[in-house]
């Protein structure tokens, strides 16, 4: 071989060698840098619902706790609920429409963005369950009214007489009264939404609901439709709605809120102003209630509503924690 050559493979050779090393150091000061950082955001687990649905936040709790799902958690959190006769905002003991007939609707997102959805369901006692089964075994996003009924009867869901005594009995007086007016805090908290973060960083949510009381037959508000009741981003977070539904619609508010936190807010801000935008579609009138409630990726919770009254509960490996909400209009 000509010197000329020898020393020219020699030198590459030598190249390789050094350019490998370095790149093999690279590498494993990267992978300790994004070990570390990934160390820095572990993420806790952590259940989150409107209002103050303790027993709906324990039991999401309980499944997180034993190493369970995100939507395992927010779908049995919501089923507590959905069973309690004596929560008339959700489930079996909802209060009717002005029929008398109680419609239910419901819907569940899970980390992969699949959802499912149930709306104007009568005679079945767990709609959020009835949810999941269409995310699951159907090709569709949503099932309505009497073929929503079917489809949990061909599941193997059993028909339950909803109205109970002490929902009928105030649907009688309510007849009477020549004029209806929700009552801020009470009729208007129509809804349970969950929402939470499992082990492995993936999110969840759910979010279940009888109405508004006295609602016209048919009516359909926020809670069962993705984008406005409920949306989950499992890069970004996740953010649900309470109140009069139709306020939500009209700014498709939980997929605002997740929005914004992908544009930098914090879920507090970004609460803020899903509030915000909703009061500035409705110049001087303040006399109906919205709250939301979001999650980020890193865990980070926030919470915001019109009226003051309006609270959210938290679980997590340090307990349970009661927030009142701030409010646009304050108390």
């Amino acid at each position: 071989m000509q010197r000329r050559n020898f020393l020219k493979n020699s030198s590459a050779a030598a190249a390789g060698l050094l350019s490998t090393s370095l790149i093999a150091s690279c590498k494993e000061e990267t992978n300790a840098a994004t070990t570390e950082a990934q160390a820095v955001k572990t993420i806790r687990p952590i259940a989150i619902c409107t209002w103050d649905f303790k027993n709906a936040t324990a039991k999401a709790w309980e499944v997180l706790a034993a190493g369970g799902s995100s939507l395992d958690a927010v779908h049995q959190g919501a089923m507590i609920e959905e069973a309690d006769v004596t929560n008339q905002t959700v489930g079996v003991g909802g209060r009717p429409d002005r029929d008398g007939n109680v419609t239910l609707d419901a819907c569940i997102m899970d980390k992969d963005g699949n959802c499912g959805a149930v709306l104007c369901m009568q005679n079945i006692a767990s709609p959020v369950s009835v949810a999941r089964k269409v995310m699951e075994d159907t090709p569709h996003v949503m099932l309505a009214g009497k073929g929503a009924e079917k489809f949990a009867y061909e599941k193997g869901f059993k028909k339950v007489k909803l109205l109970t005594e002490q929902s009928k009995q105030e649907w009688l007086e309510w007849k009477k009264t020549s004029k209806y007016k929700p009552i801020i805090n009470i009729e208007n908290h129509d809804t349970i939404g969950i929402l939470a973060i499992d082990k492995n960083g993936d999110i969840s949510g759910a979010c279940t609901t009888s109405g508004m009381g006295y609602k016209y037959a048919g009516r359909v508000g926020d809670s069962p439709i993705i984008g406005a009741g409920l949306f989950v981003d499992n890069e970004i977070g996740a953010a649900t709605a309470t109140g009069v539904g139709e306020e939500v619609v009209r700014t498709v508010g939980s997929f605002l809120i997740v929005e914004l936190m992908r544009q930098g807010k914090s879920p507090q801000e970004a609460c803020e102003e899903g509030v915000k935008r909703i009061m500035a579609k409705n110049k001087g009138r303040n006399d109906f209630q919205i709250g939301f409630i979001a999650i980020n990726k890193n865990g980070e919770t926030g919470g915001y509503c019109i009226h003051p009254g309006f609270t959210y509960r938290t679980y997590t490996e340090e307990g349970h924690i009661n927030n009142p909400s701030e409010s646009f209009l304050k108390g």
